[in-house]
């Protein structure tokens, strides 16, 4: 009752539009339901999409890994467990992809699929969820373009005035001027170009100084480090990060900007972003840390040795590059608010710029306050993965697919799913409690607005 009641709330407060699927079977154009929203629905090709999958995954985040991952975990475990969390995300995220239009309604909203199929308190909890999942994500963002920001002035002058927290706050702005420029997330088009450049010349720059300073490097301590109990810890922290690497937690919300057929167009890119655009992350990852060893930073240019315009250039585009990455996984908070406060019409109305300026403004206002106040970037990485990315990458994809298809599933895939919701919700508890340790941790040897 719970359910169909929290439905009929919906068919009552949304004004759905409707678009044509097809039936793969017999090809007859069928009406499928799509909700109320003020941004682009069915507008992009599978490649665009894909291409922002990839941007997610190859944003400078990407320079934290040989650190974050493969320094607690060793090759052993940091080599199996990324190509293992390849394979896994591509599976989970296709499962998503999948029941897009279950019910014969589009669910353009991870939370709108979720109380479709759960009903108004699954609703909530999953907003909220992902919009921390999310909010965590954009922290770790503007920390990113903080500190190559300053690692680029830093090649220049050398400021002891100038901290991390003044850079982060350079950053929080330009995020601002971008989010006010740019309305939606179909709108980032020549953007995804531009940003696909920075990726390449920062991953290839990184690259290639590192199997420099490799080659002419003495032999490097691959041990891993701290004590039994530490390890233990950091083993927890870096199985979250490794779900983060290739996880958004808004496939619905990506998959609503793809034209028609969704899931096949969906599919494409899910396959584009984890074969080609997964490539520059495992090896920026392995030869990162096969140059530096268990001294790999958690912002592998730091450890890099070159010509000064290298380096700068290589920083520029990270930070540059980490400004629209924020914007894709801050578009379903615009989103959110553009529909509910009527955000329509030409978006340099002075009406609508005026609210992106209040309202996109206060809300990176806050993120880039928070940035600044505790710039662990390794420590959120653990958290969003284990607080949101694996709950919403693995645990709900797995059971949202067992009742969507229920009818349809053996015995034995029904268990398989099953096995999957309660093994990655050991692994998210594990990962948690290990996350808020290493805050705890860090906060204590690090002061607030730290200087990292």
């Amino acid at each position: 009752m719970g359910e169909d009641k929290y439905r009929d709330e919906v068919a009552i407060i949304s004004t759905p539009s409707r678009s044509q699927r097809f039936n793969d079977d017999h090809m007859v154009a069928l009406e499928v339901e799509v909700p109320e929203t003020l941004h682009q629905v069915g507008t992009d090709s599978w490649f665009q999409v894909g291409v922002v999958l990839s941007t997610g995954i190859n944003s400078a985040y990407a320079l934290g890994y040989a650190g974050t991952i493969m320094v607690p975990l060793g090759w052993t475990g940091g080599v199996i467990g990324l190509v293992l969390s390849t394979v896994i995300s591509l599976y989970a995220s296709t499962l998503i992809a999948r029941i897009h239009e279950y019910g014969g309604k589009r669910h353009i909203r991870y939370r709108d699929l979720a109380g479709f199929m759960y009903g108004r308190t699954a609703y909530i909890i999953v907003w909220a969820s992902q919009y921390a999942n999310l909010f965590l994500i954009n922290i770790g963002f503007i920390i990113l373009g903080g500190e190559a920001l300053k690692a680029f002035y830093h090649l220049f002058r050398d400021d002891v005035h100038m901290k991390l927290a003044n850079f982060i706050a350079i950053a929080g702005l330009a995020c601002v001027l971008f989010a006010i420029a740019v309305p939606t997330l179909s709108s980032l088009r020549t953007w995804l170009v531009i940003s696909s450049v920075f990726s390449l010349i920062y991953l290839t720059i990184t690259i290639a100084l590192a199997l420099k300073d490799g080659m002419n490097a003495p032999p490097r301590d691959y041990s891993i480090p701290g004590s039994k109990i530490n390890r233990i810890f950091t083993t927890a922290g870096a199985a979250a990060n490794i779900v983060f690497v290739f996880n958004t937690g808004m496939i619905p919300e990506i998959q609503a900007t793809v034209r028609a057929p969704v899931v096949d167009n969906m599919l494409k890119a899910l396959y584009f972003q984890f074969s080609l655009g997964a490539v520059l992350v495992h090896a920026v990852t392995y030869v990162g840390y096969w140059a530096y060893g268990s001294s790999s930073s958690s912002y592998l240019l730091n450890n890099v040795s070159g010509p000064v315009w290298v380096k700068a250039l290589a920083n520029i585009s990270a930070f540059l590059q980490a400004i629209i990455a924020l914007h894709i996984f801050a578009s379903p908070t615009y989103e959110f608010l553009d529909t509910k406060y009527g955000i329509k019409g030409s978006a340099v109305a002075v009406r609508n710029l005026a609210f992106r300026t209040l309202v996109r403004g206060g809300y990176l206002a806050v993120t880039t306050f928070l940035s600044a106040l505790l710039p662990f970037l390794g420590d959120f990485m653990s958290l969003t993965g284990a607080i949101s990315s694996i709950p919403l990458t693995f645990i709900l994809p797995n059971h949202m697919y067992l009742i969507a298809m229920k009818k349809q599933l053996s015995s034995l895939q029904r268990s398989w799913h099953l096995v999957n919701v309660v093994l990655f919700s050991v692994i998210s508890a594990a990962a948690l409690v290990a996350a808020f340790r290493l805050i705890a941790v860090d906060s204590k040897t690090y002061h607030a607005f730290a200087d990292l």
